[in-house]
């Protein structure tokens, strides 16, 4: 998608500080981050959030978590939380599928 923040990451055409990169997927550190390690994870196919995947993405599905949990202990995060937002009313801002890794505090429950 022309217009998408994420689809210009992952064509180059915006930097971000990449800490993975596969053929589906792509990691990278969040420029707005909300604790001490945060990064994203984000597939490069174009899925606009959780609601509009297709059972053919079952496997990319499960793959971002696998990718998550490498690239955090890359990064030396023993413990995070993920969040992935679903809609405007959820908090969504991009609206391309990401996860957000947030790590190196503790974590307060509830979220929000």
């Amino acid at each position: 998608m022309s217009d998408c923040l994420f689809c210009k990451i992952v064509a180059g055409e915006i930097p971000a500080e990449k800490l993975y990169e596969d053929d589906d997927t792509l990691a990278f550190w969040d420029i707005a981050p909300q604790a001490p390690k945060h990064f994203l994870v984000i597939p490069k196919k174009h899925i606009v959030g959780p609601s509009d995947l297709i059972k053919e993405d079952d496997a990319l599905a499960g793959k971002l978590f696998r990718i998550a949990a490498k690239v955090a202990a890359e990064q030396d995060i023993d413990s995070f939380r993920v969040v992935v937002n679903d809609g405007a009313e959820a908090g969504q801002v991009v609206f391309h599928m990401h996860m957000h890794i947030l790590g190196g505090r503790p974590m307060n429950w509830p979220p929000g």
